[in-house]
């Protein structure tokens, strides 16, 4: 990096995967193929709901924009790092670097804001059915995803001019196969200055309070259940939600092990795997 102007910086070292070289090509292809499935099964979801009439409610709505987010989110991340793989490069330009963290923080927000909107059209769905065409109205839909893509945007917009005020340690090599946010953050010498400490709490708030939202959503499912007699409809409710109570698992769960709990270089090269999968 140069010393004269820290924020200039050319390239970044990004962190190999914690592979043998003798297997990168075998990795190498799995992820393409991994790659490749998400893009087009998202695709494939995308274009089912678009021309299917049936499927033209509320739920696949929102699994629509999802779908949408899933491919961008993975194409912000993935082919650099298939690139690095292919080429023996770890290196990435600063200018590519930021980018790639606003993008990462902008599809992982839009990620969590619709997972919310479609805890909360689930929870309307089987806590109040009788009236859920009139609450989960056509309008109320469409403002639910441009609320959420708005609110992403300029929560990574803030991130990202925050970070741009924060000064650069000389160490420009980042302990991850991706432009991760908390990992950059490690670059930084002035972390511990009010902009680096709103950038934390910001960022902990948004996934924090969309994570408590669906839990509140997901109590008043569970004591609804709980409240009916019928063993059918019991099974009927957490046959349209299993799938995506597992998903929403998988996703926080992943979040809240990587972000929120303290980790040790011992565990440093597990964080990077969870992260990538």
């Amino acid at each position: 990096m140069r010393r004269g102007n820290q924020s200039s910086a050319s390239d970044l070292i990004l962190f190999r995967l914690p592979i043998r070289k003798e297997e990168q090509g075998m990795y190498k292809d799995l992820f393409v193929v991994l790659y490749l499935t998400t893009v087009l099964g998202n695709l494939l979801i995308i274009l089912l709901i678009r021309l299917d009439s049936h499927l033209h409610t509320p739920m696949y709505f929102f699994l629509s924009h999802l779908a949408l987010a899933d491919i961008s989110f993975s194409s912000v991340t993935a082919p650099k790092m298939l690139m690095n793989m292919l080429t023996h490069s770890q290196s990435i330009s600063y200018a590519g670097c930021i980018s790639q963290e606003f993008f990462c923080l902008l599809f992982c927000a839009v990620d969590s804001f619709l997972l919310t909107a479609m805890t909360f059209d689930r929870y309307v769905a089987n806590c109040r059915p009788l009236h859920y065409n009139i609450i989960m109205s056509q309008n109320l839909c469409f403002l639910l995803v441009i609320v959420s893509w708005v609110l992403s945007s300029a929560s990574a917009l803030v991130h990202n001019l925050l970070l741009a005020q924060l000064s650069f340690s000389r160490d420009n090599t980042l302990h991850h196969v991706f432009c991760d946010p908390s990992a950059l953050l490690k670059l930084y010498s002035s972390i511990t200055t009010s902009n680096g400490l709103v950038i934390l709490i910001v960022g902990s708030m948004v996934i924090t309070l969309l994570f408590i939202s669906i839990l509140v959503s997901y109590g008043h499912f569970g004591a609804t259940i709980q409240r009916s007699s019928s063993i059918k409809g019991i099974c009927k409710a957490f046959s349209t939600c299993g799938s995506y109570v597992s998903i929403v698992s998988l996703y926080y769960g992943a979040i809240l092990g990587l972000y929120f709990v303290p980790s040790s270089n011992n565990t440093e090269d597990n964080d990077v795997i969870v992260a990538v999968l």
